[in-house]
């Protein structure tokens, strides 16, 4: 049964379209601590988050921002607001329906399943290590933003999460590059690594790739000075108990 995220301050109206949700046979859940819903909305990773503008604390159009910069989740804006100007905002900040309330229940039913039929199958969505990655349209979602990568810079991102901590071998980056092996050209290979990794330095990205010479390559987690600092001083204290 498909979920749906309720982010609505007004008791009434958020009693009532959890009612009318229910009814049309999706299971719902409520959001009430606006400060934090974007953040709660990410973790719930509902399949669609409907969402009111004019909230306490923050505005759906601020969650709708967050939320679509970190991830693929539908977002339907429904506000009492009628100005063009809140339609075109919402959508520029990525929402995928606007409709202004109070609006017929069939109405709203049916935007709610148009989208969900249009997101229908984009649970291929890759997680890795402060980041998500769409594995069908290469969308990145990292640092609050969201960036297309190119085809081949996509591909070998999705192989190489596909192995994890563990080494990628040349042939199977080729293969994920040119679905063959039959021809293995390393040196266009190591262009395409090259231009991949200056894409995650760029969007300061938490992992690295790392050459296994004569072999492939892995993802690996980049470690933060302080905690290098941290383990010499364990080293240090070792050697000197």
């Amino acid at each position: 049964m498909r979920r749906i995220a309720v982010v609505e301050d007004e008791v009434f109206v958020r009693e009532e379209l959890c009612s009318i949700l229910s009814k049309g046979g999706y299971t719902v859940e409520t959001v009430t601590d606006f400060e934090h819903a974007a953040k709660i909305l990410l973790e719930m990773a509902p399949d669609l988050a409907i969402l009111d503008i004019n909230l306490p604390e923050t505005s759906g159009f601020q969650i709708c921002q967050e939320l679509k910069s970190k991830s693929s989740i539908p977002v339907l804006v429904l506000t009492s607001r009628d100005q063009a100007k809140d339609e075109l905002e919402a959508f520029e900040l990525g929402a995928d329906e606007f409709l202004n309330k109070p609006c017929r229940k069939e109405r709203l039913l049916a935007r709610v399943s148009n989208i969900l039929k249009r997101f229908e199958g984009r649970s291929n969505l890759i997680e890795g290590q402060g980041f998500l990655l769409d594995s069908q349209t290469y969308t990145l979602y990292v640092n609050n933003t969201s960036v297309i990568l190119p085809k081949n810079q996509g591909k070998l991102l999705v192989a190489l999460l596909a192995g994890g901590a563990d080494m990628v071998t040349t042939e199977d980056l080729c293969t994920a590059l040119w679905g063959t092996t039959e021809f293995i050209d390393e040196n266009a290979l190591q262009v395409n690594i090259t231009r991949l990794k200056k894409t995650m330095t760029s969007l300061e990205m938490p992992q690295r790739i790392v050459a296994v010479r004569g072999l492939g390559y892995r993802l690996e987690n980049e470690v933060s000075q302080d905690a290098t600092a941290q383990k010499d001083t364990a080293r240090t204290d070792e050697v000197t108990t």
